[in-house]
């Protein structure tokens, strides 16, 4: 992954027209994202009394945002953003205020609220996908397009980090309910910012199926798994996110073990400050191999530096090593919405980025379900170990994959000539 000659910065990114505009209300949308799962919890919690139904309750509202997530992505590349975010934007943060309604005092019906948290889900606006759509309408150089994507991933996750905080500031003067009321009001409040730019306004609308073909990519209408490059680029993030789901609660076991609960904000927070530098980092170099390359090579890394985190004798060390994974994560991420950019015609951008997003969120689920299973009857060395093997597995079939592929068109190539 040899860098070339020097690009431009991200300053570069902010000064294209509209893009500051575009990009902060986009990440004033998203705040409530941070904020709405750590509330949703503890309102469910406070009004029902009850972990299990809380835990039911935000599996449902999990389910249904993840798994309907390219079905609302294929109505933003059909509509366009200006048509079809605000009523999405608008029925979902109604159905947060009445979730916040219904939790705001002890002995609300859990029937109710699974049904009202399973309809929220359902509608879930994709803002992320879209301003990564508007990012490629906005940036036509692709190195220029790569630092907006790592520029983007960077902000998603400091979105994760002060989301809970602000939480945590919110209930310090009020029940639970009103984080849950606030992640409405952002999200509404930043997607009607979002639709009224005039980025927004310049978007293109998907044309009708076989009116054009991608950049070497398939006829419009085909299934966007069927494109070989996506479809990898999905099973990489999805063990992505397998390892993020995993470490997240094998690090509360390995914490727990040795007596050092408290530890666990600490390796968290390395994690994601080291996803940022990374981010950063790699954003800022010009590579000369391509993205379906880097994307197994990334995957590897930290498939990698998960299963060695196991091995960690001491907390102080394990931190160090959460740090290095983080570095592999948010790079990780970028390539593979490069890789959705570029498999696909522009009018199916928002589809292929959804699928990137879900498949990073349902392995981040399937870990942290796995391990939640594990975790009691093997030693913490051991699911480490095996949170970081589907990565290492899938990033070496990729890269198998990859390689054929490259071979095959070198062949053609020279049997041309």
């Amino acid at each position: 992954m040899s860098p070339s000659s020097p690009a431009p910065s991200y300053a570069a990114v902010l000064r294209t027209p509209y893009a500051s505009r575009t990009f902060g209300a986009a990440l004033l949308g998203r705040l409530s994202y941070g904020m709405v799962s750590l509330s949703l919890m503890l309102a469910v919690r406070a009004a029902t009394g009850s972990y299990s139904v809380a835990g039911t309750v935000m599996a449902l509202f999990g389910a249904t945002s993840v798994s309907l997530s390219p079905a609302r992505a294929g109505l933003i590349d059909r509509y366009g953003p200006r048509r079809a975010l605000p009523p999405m934007a608008g029925l979902y943060a109604v159905l947060l205020a009445a979730l916040a309604y219904a939790t705001w005092r002890p002995g609300g019906s859990p029937f109710l609220i699974g049904a009202l948290a399973t309809a929220a889900g359902a509608c879930t606006p994709p803002l992320g996908p879209v301003m990564r759509m508007l990012w490629s309408e906005l940036v036509a150089d692709r190195e220029l397009l790569q630092r907006a994507y790592s520029l983007d991933g960077v902000a998603e996750e400091l979105l994760f980090v002060s989301g809970p905080l602000l939480v945590g500031v919110v209930i310090a003067a009020a029940p639970p309910s009103a984080g849950v009321a606030v992640s409405a009001a952002l999200v509404l409040t930043g997607t009607l910012a979002l639709v009224t730019s005039p980025a927004v306004r310049g978007a293109r609308v998907a044309r009708p199926a076989g009116t054009g073909k991608a950049r070497g990519g398939p006829v419009a209408g085909r299934r966007l798994l069927g494109v070989a490059a996506l479809r990898q680029a999905v099973l990489v993030t999805g063990t992505v996110g397998l390892c993020l789901g995993a470490l997240d609660l094998l690090v509360v076991a390995f914490t727990e073990q040795r007596h050092q609960g408290a530890a666990v904000s600490w390796v968290l927070a390395a994690l994601s400050a080291g996803s940022a530098v990374g981010g950063l980092a790699y954003g800022a170099v010009s590579w000369r191999t391509p993205n379906r390359v880097r994307l197994p090579l990334l995957g590897a890394g930290l498939g990698a530096a998960v299963a060695v985190a196991g091995l960690s004798p001491r907390v102080y060390v394990l931190v160090v090593v959460a740090a290095v994974a983080g570095l592999f994560v948010a790079p990780a991420l970028t390539t593979a919405y490069l890789i959705a950019d570029e498999s696909v015609e522009a009018a199916a951008r928002t589809r292929a980025g959804a699928w990137v997003n879900s498949a990073v969120n349902a392995g981040a689920s399937v870990g942290t379900a796995v391990v939640g299973l594990l975790v009691d009857r093997l030693s913490p060395a051991l699911c480490f170990a095996l949170a970081g093997a589907p990565a290492l597995l899938c990033a070496a079939v990729v890269a198998r994959g990859v390689l054929a592929r490259a071979s095959v068109e070198a062949g053609g190539a020279v049997s041309r000539s």
